[in-house]
C-alpha cells in the first residue's frame, strides 16, 4: 500500500450535519475518479470520522454507481471491518508492549499520559487499561484533564460519548467525575508519568515539552499521532535513552487495518473481533521487530527510529529496482 494524504480548508466545528454531508459530496465529487478499490483507497483523519466516511462513501457509490472498498473506516453494515475505529490506538500501544517486552519489562501498572481525546486518544487508553497499565489524562486544544488515579472504562466510555456524539470539549468531563481535575491552556506533559502517547497533532511536543517529560520521569514516548514530536524532542529523547516509537511505526495500525479492511471487501467477508485483533497484533509486533532487526543491521543497536527508515526505505527501493524504470 502507498500514501498519500489530501483534506480540505474547512472547519466542521459548529457546522450541521447538513453542512458536512454538502462539503463532503461536494469534495468527492471532483475525488471519484482519482480513487478506486485498486487504485487509491482513503481512510479517516484530523476531524474526518465514521459521519465523514459515510457521506464520502455515500457519494462515491452514487456516482460510480458501483459497490467496492473504495473507502476504509466504513460502518460495519456496509463493509466495514471490526476493530478498524479502534486500530491506531490499539495498535500503538501494541508496539509499545513489544518494546517494552524486548527491554524486559510489561505494561502493568505503567502510569500513561494521553495527549488528544479524539479517536486515536481514546482506544489507546482503553487498551492500555485491559493491558493492566493506567491511563491517566485526555486533553484538546483548550487544555487537558487529569484522572489521578487512573481512568476506567466507565470513564472512557463517557468521553467517547463527549467527543464522539456530543462533540464538546474535554472539559465538560469534570462535570461527569469528582476525581477529575482541569488545567486550562496547559498541555498534559507536565504530570509525572511512566510512558506517554502523544495522539493529537503533527509537532505538539517540541523540545521544552520532552526535557519536561524527562525530568517527570517518562521512559518512553509512543506516537499515535501523525509526527507529533518535533526533530529537537526527538534529540532529547535519544540524550535521555527514553524508548521512542515513531509514527511511521508505532501508528500503522490504523493503515494495517485498514487493509484487513480492504481484504475483506475483496473476499465479501466479514472476520470476527478476535480474528482482526489477532492479525493487528501480529502486524504491530512485526513492525516492531523488523524495525529492530533493520537497526542492529546497520550497527545502530536498538534505535527503532532508523530502523523504520531504514526498512521502509529498502522496502521501497528494493520493489522500484525490480520493478524497473517504470
Amino acid at each position: 500500500m502507498g500514501a498519500g494524504k489530501g483534506g480540505m480548508d474547512f472547519n466542521p466545528r459548529g457546522r450541521s450535519d447538513r453542512e458536512v454531508m454538502a462539503v463532503c459530496q461536494s469534495f468527492m465529487t471532483e475525488l471519484y475518479r482519482h480513487i478506486g478499490a485498486d487504485v487509491d483507497v482513503p481512510a479517516g483523519d484530523i476531524n474526518v470520522g465514521a459521519r465523514e466516511i459515510g457521506y464520502l462513501f455515500g457519494q462515491y457509490k452514487r456516482i460510480a454507481n458501483n459497490f467496492t472498498g473504495v473507502l476504509t473506516g466504513k460502518d460495519l453494515r456496509w463493509g466495514g471491518s471490526l476493530i478498524r475505529p479502534e486500530a491506531t490506538g490499539y495498535g500503538c500501544v501494541y508496539f509499545a508492549q513489544n518494546y517494552l517486552k524486548y527491554k524486559g519489562e510489561s505494561m502493568k501498572g505503567k502510569r500513561c499520559v494521553i495527549s488528544g481525546s479524539g479517536n486515536v486518544a481514546q482506544y489507546t487508553a482503553e487498551k492500555l487499561l485491559q493491558l493492566g497499565a493506567v491511563p491517566i489524562t485526555f486533553s484538546d486544544s483548550n487544555g487537558y484533564v487529569l484522572e489521578p488515579n487512573g481512568f476506567t472504562q466507565e470513564q472512557i466510555n463517557h468521553v467517547m460519548e463527549l467527543k464522539n456524539v456530543k462533540r464538546v470539549r474535554i472539559s465538560e468531563y469534570c462535570a461527569f467525575s469528582q476525581t477529575a481535575q482541569y488545567f486550562p491552556g496547559k498541555k498534559p506533559w507536565e504530570v509525572p508519568a511512566d510512558l506517554a502517547f502523544p495522539s493529537a497533532t503533527q509537532n505538539e511536543i517540541d523540545q521544552e515539552d520532552a526535557d519536561t517529560l524527562v525530568a517527570n520521569g517518562v521512559k518512553g514516548v509512543f506516537e499515535g499521532a501523525n509526527m507529533p514530536s518535533t526533530n529537537e524532542a526527538i534529540e532529547v529523547y535519544k540524550k535521555a535513552n527514553v524508548m521512542f516509537g515513531p509514527a511511521k511505526a508505532a501508528n500503522a495500525g490504523g493503515v494495517a487495518v485498514s487493509g484487513l479492511e480492504m481484504a475483506q471487501n475483496s473476499q465479501r467477508l466479514q472476520w470476527t473481533r478476535e480474528e482482526v485483533d489477532s492479525h493487528l497484533e501480529r502486524i504491530m509486533k512485526d513492525i516492531f521487530d523488523n524495525s529492530l532487526a533493520a537497526a542492529q543491521a546497520y550497527g545502530l543497536k536498538d534505535d527503532i527510529q532508523a530502523g523504520a527508515n531504514i526498512a521502509g526505505f529498502l522496502k521501497v527501493a528494493d520493489s522500484m529496482l525490480h520493478q524497473g524504470c517504470v
